[in-house]
């Protein structure tokens, strides 16, 4: 301290000298110590780096042993060593680059390196102990974590709604990571409250409205679930403090083609899944709006208030886009909240081509999207998009902690958006889009979008001009749904087995393709069809030559079945 200088809230907690200063500006370094990301930090005792042996604590009188401990050496981590803090983190962003990057997106390396749990653990070796590890056994630890985990951003791996690694959103990632920031109040995330809502202004243009509200949520099935909060707040918000008992039976109506997650967030709510009305959908997976009006004459009959509709753009397994403009004129007609679960296939209102199949979008309420998905944003990155500008998510889940959002604050306070959400500590998802989209601009993000439109056309008509292999529908997304056919089972469509042989290709397939390492693709069954592989054209570095090696691989694979 500056002579004078006092300390007259006994923020020193030292014991027999005064406090050095913890951090100086690069150029002055008073206690030695080395230097990170441009500025050096001072380090006591750095030669020794041993701990001081407390001395027996008296009673009566203060814990000695405690304020001895906070005033020893360093502890001999890499807490108090700056450089070796730095190098670790230099080696282990080299094994990253390596193993991760450089090998995790080459088609000639595996997409995984399969082990059966119990030899993979031992592998691992997971258990946690009391003695700390070298810096090369962590630097292993890291590889080893790599090696026998599934490489996402590989070309060959086609099992999930995302794929693909986009390097300005890694970077994104990284320093969203190292800044381990907040996102509730301006004070402790600045740049991120401002960014977060620029970007979310951005998305609520590409649907259509020129203002609304909006936050980022961890995953698409929570902004459902808040969608579904909001809307049952909007109609009855006396649930906020009563709860259940505020309410009549409600009734919610999606298509049987929906995301799980309406059905779970429907329990989470308190609704039950009674509550969801299960609306017909056509062959191709799209709700249909005759039946939707059906049902909601059903449910008021039944005593109960109809409240919500969940429309959905790209449905999971067919990649089906509900008709928006029909159930919105069924909404309106009823006076019910109309969501969009856009989570797959909102990204495709990047597209002047193909944004024709969200029609309608901009007469909902709430859309929820997906940017980590068919962008390649990374997880998790999910907007749930308003079009009320009254401060709704607020109203709904605001209870104004005082340790947090003061309305005294020295700053306008309507920048602390934490209270918007159910969380409270949430991470930062919006750095890596913005990051991507200053550096592709929406034009590059367009083309990402039309590419894989593309490639999906090259592979449909590839398997159309291929012996055993047969569409299950003509697909109006990237979602390419498919059976192989091997030759044991060609031509006997007829046999009274040929659905329950069919169904075990898949499965089989699946075994030998993850074990071999060489590619991953996603089956299920669906209604009456038997299991069908589902392959997703989302990744941006995908190339005709990777749809020729799916469908080549799939016959050796195959071939003896």
């Amino acid at each position: 301290m500056e002579e004078g200088g006092g300390d007259p809230l006994g923020l020193l907690c030292r014991v027999g000298r005064p406090a050095k200063p913890a951090f100086c500006t690069s150029g002055q370094n008073p206690g030695g110590g080395g230097q990170l990301g441009g500025h050096r930090w001072a380090l006591e005792g750095q030669a020794e780096n041993r701990l001081a042996v407390p001395t027996r604590v008296r009673s009566p009188g203060p814990p000695e042993d405690f304020i001895l401990m906070a005033d020893s050496e360093p502890l001999p981590t890499l807490d108090g060593d700056p450089m070796a803090m730095e190098a670790l983190l230099q080696d282990v962003f080299g094994i990253v680059v390596d193993e991760a990057i450089r090998k995790g997106t080459d088609a000639s390396e595996k997409v995984c390196e399969w082990r059966e749990p119990r030899e993979l653990k031992q592998l691992l070796d997971l258990e946690l102990r009391r003695q700390g590890e070298s810096h090369e056994q962590i630097l292993e630890r890291c590889r080893t974590v790599i090696h026998y985990s599934v490489k996402t951003g590989h070309p060959r791996f086609f099992n999930q709604l995302f794929s693909g690694l986009d390097p300005h959103a890694l970077a994104g990632r990284i320093i969203t990571e190292s800044l381990n920031t907040s996102q509730y109040t301006y004070e402790i995330a600045p740049v991120f409250v401002l960014m977060e809502e620029e970007v979310l202004k951005k998305l609520r243009s590409l649907v259509g409205w020129s203002s609304g509200d909006g936050v980022f949520c961890p995953g698409g099935s929570i902004s459902n679930m808040y969608a579904m909060n909001l809307a049952r707040y909007q109609r009855y918000p006396d649930c906020k403090q009563r709860g259940l008992r505020a309410l009549p039976p409600l009734a919610l109506f999606t298509s049987k083609e929906c995301h799980y997650s309406i059905n779970k967030g429907a329990a989470f709510l308190g609704l039950g899944t009674d509550s969801v009305r299960v609306v017909k959908a056509d062959e191709r997976g799209k709700m249909i709006p005759e039946d939707l009006e059906r049902q909601i004459s059903l449910a008021e009959a039944e005593g109960s208030v109809p409240f919500l509709v969940s429309a959905t753009s790209g449905t999971t397994v067919l990649g089906a886009f509900d008709p928006l403009d029909a159930i919105a004129d069924v909404c309106q007609r009823h006076g019910m909240w109309f969501h969009v679960d856009a989570a797959w296939g909102g990204s495709v209102l990047l597209s002047q081509t193909h944004k024709h199949l969200l029609d309608g979008i901009q007469r909902a309420d709430s859309v929820a999207w997906n940017p980590h998905k068919l962008l390649a944003a990374g997880l998790q990155c999910s907007a749930l998009l308003l079009r009320d500008t009254s401060n709704l998510l607020k109203r709904c889940h605001g209870f104004q902690a005082s340790y947090l959002f003061q309305q005294d604050k020295f700053y306008d306070v309507t920048l602390d958006t934490g209270d918007k959400v159910v969380q409270c500590g949430r991470r930062v998802d919006c750095l890596k889009l913005w990051l991507m989209w200053k550096a592709q601009g929406g034009q590059g993000l367009e083309r990402r979008i039309d590419q894989a439109f593309a490639l999906t056309r090259y592979l449909v008509e590839e398997i159309k001009t291929r012996e055993g292999f047969e569409l299950v529908m003509e697909p109006e997304f990237v979602n390419v749904c498919f059976w192989f056919v091997p030759p044991s089972l060609r031509g006997k469509q007829e046999r009274p087995d040929y659905k329950e042989r069919l169904s075990q290709v898949a499965p089989m397939l699946k075994e030998r393709m993850v074990k071999e390492g060489s590619m991953m693709i996603g089956y299920q069954p669906h209604g009456p069809r038997a299991n069908f592989f589902r392959v997703i054209v989302a990744n941006p570095t995908l190339t005709r030559a990777d749809m020729d090696f799916l469908l080549n691989e799939l016959e050796r694979l195959g071939q003896d079945l």
